[in-house]
């Protein structure tokens, strides 16, 4: 049986039988892989630990017909326990790897990878706020999926900003004059905000007022929303900054 070694980022698992698991991964370089852990459910299990969710490993797997088998794991990092360990950062990560999982498919998306590693060990290690990791992540892997929001320019006319109007089917921020009836409208704060996550601009993003990240997950929610058609499930059990 042909095997193969990448690193990946467990996004979900679920049961077979009396003591395996189907794991779901987010590799570096094969893309979304399902495989069987076997015996991982047993106390006796060697690394039935490395492929939890939120772990990332470097893994051995033997190609099968349907389902790949991991014979080796070795872990690369260990975020689950801190992230299972707060409530806020277990359900911003929940929702991560499920945007993940949305997002990808077989074919390598190095990006996609990277950017959910970076994520959850940013999560793991408390370095903001879990809601602004979160929003900071979901917009930037809807970017590298081809729906890169603008927040600056309008994004119908091109008309420079600073606007006050936000479209989620239209890409983001618009002119007065382009807004559809009903458009929803955000202070000068949360429109900074929204350009800061999108760009990894922490200093102004962590000085942010909660009005402005109240706003901008809002936002945030209605952009996903709209171009996965279908919410996320975790979002709805986020539980967004205390100050």
């Amino acid at each position: 049986m042909p095997t193969y070694r990448d690193e990946g980022v467990v996004l979900r698992t679920h049961h077979l039988g009396e003591a395996d698991r189907i794991v779901t991964l987010l590799t570096r370089a094969h893309g979304k892989v399902r495989a069987v852990a076997k015996g991982v459910r047993r106390t006796s299990s060697k690394f039935g630990a490395r492929v939890e969710p939120f772990m990332v490993a470097d893994m051995q797997l033997a190609q099968g017909r349907s389902l790949d088998i991991i014979t080796q794991a070795v872990t690369i990092g260990s975020y689950a326990p801190a992230i299972m360990a707060d409530y806020s950062r277990y359900t911003a990560a929940a929702a991560m790897v499920e945007t993940a999982d949305r997002l990808t498919d077989h074919d390598a998306s190095l990006q996609q990878y990277v950017l959910l590693v970076g994520a959850l060990r940013s999560l793991a290690r408390g370095e903001h706020v879990a809601s602004l990791t979160l929003d900071a992540y979901l917009l930037r892997a809807l970017a590298i999926a081809g729906w890169a929001p603008t927040f600056g320019d309008c994004a119908v006319t091109g008309e420079p900003g600073p606007h006050t109007a936000f479209s989620p089917q239209m890409g983001g921020m618009v002119a007065s004059s382009a807004a559809p009836p009903g458009t929803v409208r955000l202070s000068a704060e949360a429109v900074e905000l929204l350009g800061a996550l999108l760009a990894g601009e922490w200093e102004i993003a962590d000085e942010s007022g909660q009005s402005a990240r109240s706003a901008a997950s809002a936002a945030v929610n209605a952009y996903v929303q709209y171009h996965l058609e279908r919410g996320l499930r975790s979002l709805q059990h986020v539980e967004r900054e205390r100050l």
